[in-house]
């Protein structure tokens, strides 16, 4: 029986333009992306990038939807998942989180953070 292969991407940080407020569609704001895939793989073992799943590729999905602004970090963390289903139909979980460092809450000193994990 095969096991689960599992590929992350850890702290992947970006400049983008997210957010409900006109001064983070302006001014931007820093976030950080962490991703895990999972999936079964074909054979015992893997000899080939053609027999798994390239992190560039993945890299690419996330920065291209953190290039398009959405709203809410909910947006984000799904579009990416299924993105990656969509490109990979091997995938049989996603987890993508979102990281907002500096949200625009008054008084607020930290970070806001959402995540998303589904099972294909």
């Amino acid at each position: 029986m095969p096991g689960l292969i599992t590929i992350s991407l850890h702290n992947v940080r970006f400049r983008a333009y997210h957010g409900l407020y006109p001064e983070e569609r302006q001014k931007g704001n820093d976030f950080v992306v962490n991703m895990q895939v999972g999936y079964e793989p074909g054979q015992e073992t893997i000899l080939s990038l053609g027999n798994t799943i390239d992190y560039a590729a993945l890299f690419e999905i996330i920065n291209q939807t953190m290039e398009q602004p959405v709203d809410l970090l909910e947006t984000l963390v799904q579009t990416i998942a299924h993105a990656v289903h969509d490109k990979f139909p091997v995938v049989k979980m996603v987890s993508v989180s979102v990281e907002k460092l500096n949200p625009p809450i008054d008084k607020f000193s930290g970070s806001a953070e959402v995540k998303y994990t589904c099972d294909f």
